[in-house]
């Protein structure tokens, strides 16, 4: 075989024993890779998921809402504490300068008496000269006598009113300081419901976001819907008092600013800070807390509620709003809601208080209403 025919004999032997190999069974080669597929579209929450999740977040609020008044009553204490250890101050001080005349004036008696010799009355008139001026230098000893007693009278009391004014100042500020303290761990336990509520919100989609607000107003009207469905306000005709229209004013012109829990205006409200300014406003203060705006403000019946009259909500009281009308309320939701209008039936009425009444109720016992289930302050 010449040279040539023997280089193409090889040349082709190559290119067969390649093919074999390629196409024999099992034989590992690299493929094209795949192009990646689309990551999977987030699903959103189920509606169920969302309901646990607002259940959640109610309880969080309301929690929050209920160590606001805790803090809120602290503050208000602290703050008639403070006004009380001023005036014991000022007293103080009085009575400090009081028992420093009356020590001089005890001091000038003695030295009068050293200077007269300290002789008995007998003795004066025995030494004495003149027995008519003797007597009339006695009556004037026997007043200096009386006035010396009472004196002494005098600085003892005022000794004694020192002390206790004192002793009193020193329980205010013992009381001043254990309220402090309640303001301090009221003040933790909001920060930690308030911080938990919103990282359980923060870690919803734009889109669970929006459909849980949208659940919160269903169970809302619902809530109204139903309340409204037993008649309670048939027999209101609307009329209010002066000062009622007054305070309903105020909170109506409040619409729009955000709430922050222990504020009192003018920027930002907490439910509270909202409807007792409002009453101030109308030129009748009222306490500074729902729980005692229900415990110390007239009760009235729900069906005879009147524009300016206060709605306290739950079974503890922790929220209040105002009634303007038409079964509408207007109030200071919660963290990160703004002062609104919402329907005085979405959320679980206790009952009614009315600061201008002039005829106090006995407290009703147990919840004042029928329906009203519903969410939290929103």
């Amino acid at each position: 075989m010449r040279t040539g025919e023997r280089g193409l004999l090889t040349a082709a032997l190559t290119v067969i024993c390649a093919v074999t190999v390629l196409a024999a069974p099992g034989t590992a080669f690299a493929a094209p890779a795949p192009p990646p597929a689309p990551a999977p579209a987030a699903t959103p929450a189920p509606d169920k998921d969302l309901e646990a999740v607002r259940a959640r977040l109610d309880r969080l609020y309301h929690d929050a809402a209920v160590a606001t008044d805790a803090y809120n009553g602290a503050e208000e204490k602290a703050r008639k504490q403070s006004a009380e250890i001023t005036a014991l101050t000022k007293r103080i001080t009085q009575q400090r300068q009081r028992l420093a005349e009356l020590t001089d004036r005890a001091g000038a008696a003695a030295r009068d008496q050293y200077r007269t010799g300290g002789l008995s009355p007998t003795a004066r008139f025995l030494l004495g000269d003149d027995p008519g001026r003797f007597l009339d230098d006695a009556g004037r000893v026997l007043q200096g006598q009386r006035a010396a007693s009472g004196l002494i009278t005098d600085v003892s009391r005022a000794q004694r009113d020192l002390k206790d004014y004192a002793d009193d100042a020193a329980a205010r500020w013992k009381e001043l300081e254990a309220d402090r303290k309640a303001r301090a761990a009221a003040r933790r336990e909001i920060r930690r419901q308030i911080d938990t509520a919103e990282k359980l919100e923060s870690r919803l989609e734009k889109k669970e976001k929006e459909r849980l607000a949208q659940l919160e107003r269903e169970a809302a009207a619902k809530a109204q819907t139903a309340w409204l469905g037993t008649g309670v306000l048939d027999g209101t005709d609307g009329t209010t008092s002066v000062r009622g229209e007054k305070a309903v004013r105020y909170a109506t012109a409040q619409l729009g600013k955000p709430y922050v829990w222990g504020a009192e205006g003018p920027d930002s409200f907490d439910c509270s800070g909202l409807t007792s300014q409002a009453w101030a406003a109308a030129g009748h203060p009222v306490p500074r807390t729902s729980q005692e705006q229900w415990r110390q403000l007239p009760h009235v019946a729900v069906e005879d509620m009147r524009p300016g009259d206060l709605v306290i909500y739950f079974d503890d009281a922790s929220h209040v709003a105002m009634y303007i009308g038409n079964g509408k309320i207007i109030h200071a939701p919660r963290p990160g809601r703004d002062v609104t209008v919402a329907g005085a039936g979405s959320m679980p009425i206790l009952g009614v208080v009315r600061p201008d009444a002039t005829h106090v109720p006995a407290p009703p016992a147990g919840r004042a209403t029928g329906p009203g289930g519903g969410s939290s302050p929103r």
